[in-house]
């Protein structure tokens, strides 16, 4: 995604300078922020089953994290993670499946003091109680941790053996939450069921402002059982930054202090009053800021919405 986000970015200079102007002529009204912010730190939002509140942008490791550990690409990793605390970010989610992803954000929160810091997920992606219990402890190795925050079913996996085995996981105090995960449209039906069959914590699930069905069903069924949303792949990995490549931000943009595309993108992800926290790929320290920057602000409001998605179909 990086040449893509690259000239995207760049396209959007023009129009942010052109936002700011029209920023400057609107009136007084806000639109929806959806949580609090702390301080000058990123919108928080509450994980319902606890009330513990995360900041509603975390980072996904899938792909960019699978490097050889003692290599030099672990520099921009390591550096993308400390700015990211510095900012205000805490959830890191990754998964056993993720190449050697688990072992180089392992490797990075023992060179540092953050394990304390972050929010640590991971998931579970083993057919039968023995696999998946072999294969969550080798992720407790792998992130050099006796505790991980969320550990959830991957792409709904075995979920009746899974669960179980998470439950017990919670009951020991090894891991505070649990969930299930999905990225395909067609699991929404069993995710479905699984969410009124069972009590989560947490789903994670795709969601974009060019692919939105999961608002239809999944993402109203989570507000109402009280079950946290992290969405995965809010930009459609490369498919919307390759639709607006060149393009400038419409100015309106401004209206929600949105000053990039991926803040764009990510606005609209986070306007949902169910999201909880988009989860996009990072692994470079200048993208932290601006994903950041998407849960600071004013977010767009449901009239907002419908022109953002009128917008990006017209493309």
């Amino acid at each position: 995604m990086t040449l893509h986000r690259r000239a995207v970015l760049a396209g959007s200079v023009a129009g942010s300078l052109a936002g700011s102007l029209a920023a400057s002529l609107l009136p007084g009204r806000l639109l929806a922020q959806v949580g609090p912010a702390q301080g000058d730190g990123p919108i928080r939002r509450p994980i319902p089953s606890s009330g513990e509140t995360v900041p509603a942008i975390g980072i996904g490791t899938s792909r960019r994290y699978d490097v050889a550990p003692d290599s030099d690409a672990m520099a921009p990793l390591r550096d993308t993670v400390a700015k990211f605390a510095a900012l205000g970010g805490t959830v890191i989610d990754t998964a056993p499946d993720y190449g050697r992803a688990e072992e180089v954000l392992g490797r990075i929160l023992a060179e540092t003091t953050l394990r304390d810091t972050v929010f640590l997920c991971s998931k579970v992606a083993a057919r039968g109680r023995e696999a998946g219990q072999a294969q969550i402890e080798q992720s407790f190795r792998r992130l050099g941790t006796d505790r991980i925050d969320l550990i959830a079913v991957h792409n709904l996996i075995d979920p009746q053996a899974q669960l179980p085995l998470l439950r017990e996981l919670k009951q020991q105090k090894r891991i505070r939450y649990l969930g299930a995960t999905t990225w395909a449209e067609t699991q929404y039906g069993d995710l479905e069921a699984l969410m009124k069959a069972e009590k989560l914590d947490a789903i994670q699930v795709n969601y974009a402002v060019d692919a939105r069905q999961a608002a239809e069903r999944i993402l109203p069924l989570a507000r109402d059982r009280g079950i946290a949303v992290m969405v995965n792949v809010p930009f459609g990995r490369e498919r919307l930054f390759n639709l607006v490549r060149g393009r400038a931000l419409p100015p309106w943009a401004a209206e929600f202090d949105c000053a990039s595309w991926p803040q764009f993108f990510l606005k609209y992800v986070l306007s949902h009053e169910a999201v909880t926290c988009p989860v996009p790929g990072t692994a470079q320290v200048r993208y932290v800021e601006d994903n950041l920057g998407a849960a600071r602000g004013r977010l767009p409001d449901a009239a907002t919405r419908r022109k953002m998605e009128e917008f990006i179909d017209g493309l």
